[in-house]
């Protein structure tokens, strides 16, 4: 299959892309237009929780497209409703609402935020965030998020999102006023390079948000569906968030999203929150199929072994080249460098032969690792064998 340059040049251009052009995917695999094979750490960043075309998630979509795809949110479909039962069943969350992307359901998070500010608390809007933290790509998201530079990329901001810094309870008690609604944070920043809150940190701000009758709102976009070792990261820290939002894992490869709230705190009236395919039955069907999967008996246990099993594979690297270590949560890991030449090793893995490796450098002193939470124990045995070769190379 030859490279098709002249289609290639009518997409929009956003990103540097390799020439490559993939066609298909088997659990951990990867193949392109060429034949050629990849190991899969991305996992389209952490999207594709049970690899390429888990039988699950095909035979779902296969089955619901030949029944009902989309009958409009105006109307119930039995999917959406049998998903959103499995979410407020394992989690502290009552109400379910469908998107499409993880920037749409933190935006919906934010907007019901702001409501209930609006009918509670005398019309207060403003949402701590956290520097280095990431939202999504709306305007609203991109405002909450702390990333460096995303000030005034499409200026003006939105206005009500002051930054503090993730496990630093002084910074955050600090931004609050009579204004603030809110606190909004990511358990594990990942793009910041995989940097989970702390316990302590977490209970304590959770604390914080009760005291001053504001909501304590997780985004769960990379981190929710067993990423970190428990169906939601927010299980770790012994608390009970007022808002989730969740994308990525929960679909499997397909664009589905969620915004979970607590009752008390579900106050949209009609009209205010909407989506022309929200909760469409196609994307609810693969939900479900993901959802099962994730929470099926042994599932995470067994995630968990590959995650201590990456874990202490990263750990052995960077004491044989002199690395910073390694952290993370479950099988959302990154390995500190020391530094900058993460983007030459995240090059020379891919251009491998006669086997490429798919890997992500978020910051250049970085390595992050988000593959299947069902990677095989060799496949990440063969991961760590051909690191060390990579790292050997650009580092001889």
């Amino acid at each position: 299959m030859e490279f098709d340059r002249a289609g290639v040049n009518t997409l929009m251009e956003i990103t540097a892309r390799p020439d490559l052009i993939f066609t298909k995917g088997q659990g951990s695999w990867l193949e392109d237009h060429t034949g050629k094979r990849y190991l899969d750490f991305l996992q389209g960043w952490a999207v594709n929780c049970l690899g390429h075309c888990p039988e699950p998630l095909v035979k779902a979509l296969q089955q619901q497209a030949a029944e009902l795809i989309n009958p409009s949110p105006a109307f119930y479909n039995q999917p959406s409703i049998d998903l959103a039962k499995r979410i407020t069943g394992a989690s502290c969350f009552d109400r379910v609402f469908f998107a499409n992307s993880g920037g749409e359901a933190n935006e919906g998070a934010i907007k019901l935020a702001r409501k209930w500010g609006r009918v509670n608390k005398n019309g207060a809007y403003k949402i701590i965030t956290f520097n280095h933290g990431f939202h999504g790509r709306t305007l609203a998201t991109m405002s909450a998020s702390g990333k460096p530079g995303w000030d005034t990329m499409f200026a003006p901001q939105v206005d009500g999102f002051p930054k503090a810094e993730l496990n630093d309870l002084d910074s955050v008690r600090s931004l609050i006023d009579d204004q603030t609604v809110a606190v909004m944070l990511e358990p594990v920043q990942g793009e910041a390079g995989v940097i989970p809150a702390n316990a302590q940190f977490m209970k304590e701000l959770r604390e914080l948000t009760r005291r001053h009758d504001m909501l304590f709102i997780v985004d769960e976009v990379q981190t929710g569906m067993g990423r970190t070792g428990k169906l939601f990261a927010y299980q770790h820290f012994d608390i009970e968030p007022d808002i989730m939002t969740l994308a990525k894992g929960i679909g499997g490869g397909v664009p589905l999203a969620a915004l979970c709230a607590r009752e008390a705190v579900s106050c949209f009236e009609h009209g205010d929150q909407g989506g022309t395919y929200n909760g469409n039955p196609l994307m609810a069907a693969a939900g479900i199929a993901v959802f099962d999967t994730v929470s099926a008996p042994g599932f995470l246990e067994a995630a968990n072994a590959r995650a201590e099993q990456l874990s202490n594979g990263l750990m052995a690297l960077s004491e044989k080249w002199g690395m910073q270590g390694e952290r993370g949560l479950g099988l959302l890991r990154a390995l500190r460098l020391g530094k900058g030449d993460g983007p030459a090793i995240v090059a020379a893995a891919r251009d491998r032969a006669p086997e490429g490796l798919l890997l992500n450098a978020p910051r250049p002193e970085l390595l992050r690792f988000m593959p299947a939470l069902n990677i095989a124990a060799d496949e990440i045995d063969l991961m760590l064998s051909w690191l060390d070769e990579l790292v050997g190379l650009i580092r001889k």
